[in-house]
Order: C-alpha cells, then sequence, then structure tokens
C-alpha cells in the first residue's frame, strides 16, 4: 500500500503520555500518525496536513477542543476529515454540544483503545471508503480497492497506480470539485513537490482508461478551479 494510501490520524492531547499511547496502539493498527499539543497547533495541522480522522480532546491550551473543532470544520482540509471528540464530560447535553460544533463522533473517557479504534474505522468507513476496504459505485463505475479493480459496465478497465488512486479520490466525493493542488496533496502526498500540471497529465490518462470501452467521460473540468466527477 502507498503511504498515501495509509490513512493519516491527528492526535491532539496536551497530555504526552496519552499521545504517545495512542500513538503505539494506532501506529500498530497501521495507521499513520501526526501529533498536536493544543488547538491552534491543531488547526493550523488540519491545514497543512489533511487528515483523515482527527482525536480532538476537549480540554486544550490556547484554543479549546470546541473551537478548535468550528475553526476545523469551517475549511475545506477539516471537511474532508473526521472529528472524534474526545472527553471526559459524558452529560448528554455535552455530547450534543460537541456534535453541535461539527465533531462527526464523540467518545468519554475512560475509554477502551479497541473501541476507539474500532471509531477511527467506523468514521474511515464514511469519509475515506476506498482505504476501509469497501467497494465503491459511481453509475455503472465500480472500484475494488481490495481487489485493486475498476469496471465500468461490467468490463475491466486497466489503470496506473496513480491513476488508481485519482479514481478513488472523485469516486469518495462524487460532486466534490477537487483543485489541483488538493488532488496532489491527496493522490502524491503532501512530502512530493511537482508541478500541478502533472495533475492533467493524469486527469487525461484516467479519462482515456475509463472511456476506453465506450462511455461518455464522467469527469468534468471545472473552469478556473479543477475537476469532479459527477
Amino acid at each position: 500500500m502507498a503511504e498515501t494510501d495509509t490513512p493519516l490520524v491527528l492526535i491532539v492531547d496536551d497530555e504526552p503520555a496519552q499521545i504517545a499511547l495512542l500513538s503505539y496502539n494506532l501506529k500498530s493498527a497501521g495507521f499513520r500518525i501526526a501529533t498536536a499539543r493544543d488547538g491552534e497547533e491543531a488547526v493550523l495541522a488540519v491545514a497543512e496536513q489533511g487528515p483523515d480522522v482527527v482525536l480532538l480532546d476537549w480540554m486544550l491550551p490556547r484554543l479549546s477542543g470546541l473551537e478548535a473543532c468550528r475553526q476545523i470544520k469551517a475549511t475545506a482540509a477539516g471537511r474532508d476529515s473526521a472529528v472524534i471528540m474526545v472527553s471526559a464530560r459524558s452529560e448528554e447535553s455535552d455530547r450534543v454540544r460537541g456534535l453541535d460544533t461539527g465533531a462527526d463522533d464523540y467518545i468519554v473517557k475512560p475509554y477502551s483503545v479497541a473501541e476507539l479504534i474500532a471509531r477511527v474505522r467506523a468514521n474511515l468507513r464514511r469519509f475515506r471508503p476506498s482505504v476501509a476496504g469497501q467497494v465503491l459505485a459511481v453509475g455503472d463505475i465500480r472500484l475494488d480497492p481490495d481487489t485493486y479493480r475498476v469496471t465500468r459496465a461490467d468490463a475491466a478497465l486497466h489503470l496506473g497506480p496513480t491513476e488508481f488512486r485519482l479514481l478513488g479520490a472523485f469516486m469518495e466525493r462524487p460532486g466534490k470539485v477537487w483543485t489541483r493542488e488538493a488532488l496532489l496533496d491527496r493522490v502524491w502526498g503532501r512530502e512530493i513537490y511537482i508541478d500541478t500540471r502533472t495533475v492533467d497529465v493524469h486527469v487525461g490518462r484516467l479519462r482515456k482508461a475509463l472511456c476506453s470501452t465506450g462511455g461518455d467521460d464522467p469527469i468534468r473540468t471545472v473552469r478556473g478551479a479543477g475537476y469532479a466527477m459527477g
């Protein structure tokens, strides 16, 4: 599995022991890890790293978990990330408050590591179904991430690794307009520095492959913005 296909979890906590515990267990479960020690750092980390899941502690210095969640979900990167609020507050009103702020899930301390990892995987199935092993389907196109197969109207298509990851991004968010920069981050990774025109080349190859057995081009070019599927 390419590193960009390995889900990234951002752990936001001001307790080093808790960060160490979660990092060890999540790495053992097959996730990449990033960390932040306060709410302001968390907001920046989401913008810069685009994590798939954010484990966000409620009680944080500099910026509370609630306000950090609100700011994260106001950004494009944050809307594509699953935010799991982690708190010792167990009252129903606190859960409602956290979810109303934009959190996608809420887990109460103390919790078992097994439950936390299960919650992470459950949210991944919603936000990044392809990396969770789910078959994606948009119209007559199907993508199976486990068998690395793509079909259109039941005819097998042959895609290179980059085109496969591009298609996965498009199919995870049908209708979403992806900028070239966002596709670079998702498909190539933030550590790779290549020209945005590379995206155009690979989108062209993907279009050719998708139309090789007939059918209309399912990818739209959005002038001045980027690309979308559907």
